[in-house]
Parts: C-alpha cells; structure tokens; sequence
C-alpha cells in the first residue's frame, strides 16, 4: 500500500512494505543509513554491507555535536550529492537525519523508515527536523519533507512496552484535537488490542497519518491551523527536557494539563479531563509529576511558541476533538501548574 503525497513545498512517497523496498526506491544512488546504538543492535543483520552512521540513543543525541560527527562522518565516506540518507530508528533519529540532510552540501535527498510507533504516526511526518540547544526543544531546525517514509509494521514486533505508551500518547492527542470517534475508540480498547492485531494496527496508524498530512498541507510553515498539533506539547517539551521523561509521558501530562487550563478558557466540559485521564490511564501513560512549577516557566518563557514577552501560544480544547490555539499569559499558566501540584493528583 502506498500513497503519493504533494505537499507545497514538496512530494512524499508513504510507503507500507518491506524494508528491502528501500533499496528498489533508492535505484542507483548510494544509501547510507544513520540509525541509533540500539536500533543497530537489533538489525544489524538487515544493514550489512550498507555504510552506516550510527549515534547513541536518546534525546542527547539531537545537538550540534552529533550533527558535527555525523558531517565528519559523511566527509570521511566521500559523500556527494547523488546519495540517499536514510534515517532508520525513532524520532531522534528522523529528526537529526532530516536536519544533516538539510544542511549537508546545501540539502541531499533523505528519507525515513521508522521503527517506533511514536515516529510513525507523528515524528517521521511533516518535514519538521530539529535539534536541541540546551534545555529548549527543537531550537534549531528546518522545514524539508524526506522523498519517502517505509512504514514496515515488523519493526514494531521488537518495541518494548514504553514505546508502545510513547506512540500510543500522540495517537490520543489526535482523538483529542481532530476526531471524537477516534477517541472513544481508544476507550474500548487498550494498546494489546492493536498489537496483537497487526491489520487494526496499520489501519490505525494510517488513520493518524490522514490527520496529520491534513494539517501539514493546509500550514505546511506551522504558522496557523498546524499549531494544534502542539496540543500537550509546550508544557509537556519543559517538562521532558527538564525531567528526563520520555516523549509521550511528557506529552501525556501535558495534555492533561492543557485540558485542565481549557476548562477555564473555553467550552469544555468538565467531564472531559477525568475521560482524559482514564484513557491515558488505559494505554499506561502517566496523568500527573512533581515537577518545579518555577523551573517549568523559566524555559517556557523562552519557548519558540511565545508570543509576546508576556503571553504564549496555546492549544487548548473547546471539546474532545476540537481544538483551539489562544493567546494565554505566562501568569495563567503559572497558575494553572501551581494549582495542578498542589491538588495533589501525582
């Protein structure tokens, strides 16, 4: 199965296959692939015989130093333009990938085959790329589509349970911001339901996928309707930097805080949050942590979603699969995360 995508900026091939379909699409150009420590443990047997570039694991991996050693590297391999990067892993790895890609002789031709299910639904798509700068989240990037996107299911069978919550936090967040059906859904069922039935699996990631290239052609530069897709993600990218917590438990808490402060700006309706709350629950996802209120405000005041010195741009929701983007003070906030601890729901 495989969909040709034009976006504005450009086209992209989403692909569901094999990996061994990467090298058909590649034609004569030479791959070389960048993948992390612990993707090449796993299948290192699939990579033989291929140059590859391989970084350690973990959001560390994307700064300027790995960009550095990845460039050395590519020096090192003779790298010219007629080559095809491919980044196989996670979303640090797409990430980082499509930034080299990038920047790398003014721009070479990329693409991706993720291997977790957060990246498939979310991190591989959109032409987002970015590293880190310190404690602030993907600071310094680039907008680029890859050519090609290979969904192979059969890297999911080696994901560990964590991953699984990691995926499953951005799936939620498109039932919250996009489609109310998808949500309820995901309360009938729990992760094991999707993967130990690959067919409802890949339906499901497709469908996220739908939602997501919905957006990114109609802002493709995130200067409107794509900000919805942050929904969760300001508080939650503070909080996982600062605490070292995974993508999707950050994300988790912080879309139950961004439905927590919705309940005060907009429609929502009470019951929203608690519903909230016990689907995340369901898929093993964290709804609270004692996090520094005042450490979480200091880097978000100097978030790239601010909009004034005194102000932020903000997702929030008018109802469980509508979502918003507002103008809300940083003193709104504060608030909201100081209430939110002193409930004592963690």
């Amino acid at each position: 199965m495989q969909n040709s995508v034009q976006f504005p900026s450009g086209e992209v091939l989403f692909h569901f296959g094999l990996f061994q379909d990467l090298r058909e699409y590649a034609g004569p150009r030479r791959v070389i692939f960048i993948t992390d420590s612990n993707v090449f443990s796993i299948y290192r047997s699939i990579l033989a015989d291929t140059p590859i570039i391989i970084i350690p694991a973990g959001e560390a991996s994307k700064s300027w130093h790995t960009v550095q050693s990845i460039a050395d590297q590519l020096i090192s391999l003779e790298s010219d333009r007629n080559i095809l990067l491919v980044g196989l892993g996670g979303g640090v790895v797409t990430d980082i990938t499509g930034f080299i890609a990038s920047v790398y002789l003014r721009g070479v031709s990329f693409a991706f085959a993720p291997t977790t299910l957060l990246a498939m639904v979310d991190a591989s798509v959109g032409g987002k790329n970015g590293i880190n700068h310190g404690m602030y989240k993907n600071m310094l990037g680039t907008f680029r589509h890859p050519e090609m996107i290979l969904f192979d299911i059969q890297f999911l069978d080696t994901l560990p349970d964590i991953e699984w919550s990691n995926g499953f936090a951005e799936i939620i967040k498109y039932g919250c911001i996009f489609d109310v059906f998808l949500f309820e859904e995901l309360l009938e069922y729990s992760a094991g339901h999707y993967i130990g039935n690959p067919e409802k699996l890949t339906r499901l990631i497709d469908k996220c996928l739908q939602w997501k290239i919905k957006a990114v052609k109609e802002d493709e530069q995130e200067r409107g309707h794509r900000k919805i897709l942050n929904f969760g993600h300001t508080v939650g990218h503070a909080i996982e930097n600062q605490y070292g917590l995974s993508h999707g438990y950050a994300i988790s808490i912080g879309m139950v805080l961004a439905a927590t402060i919705s309940e005060r700006l907009t429609s929502l309706p009470d019951y929203s949050t608690p519903m909230l709350k016990r689907l995340l629950q369901q898929y093993d996802l964290p709804v609270s942590y004692p996090f520094d209120p005042n450490e979480v405000m200091t880097v978000l005041r100097l978030d790239k979603k601010r909009h004034t010195s005194e102000e932020i741009n903000f997702i929030l929701l008018e109802r469980l699969g509508t979502a918003v983007t507002r103008s809300i003070s940083f003193d709104h906030i504060a608030k909201a995360l100081n209430d939110f601890q002193n409930a004592g729901d963690h």
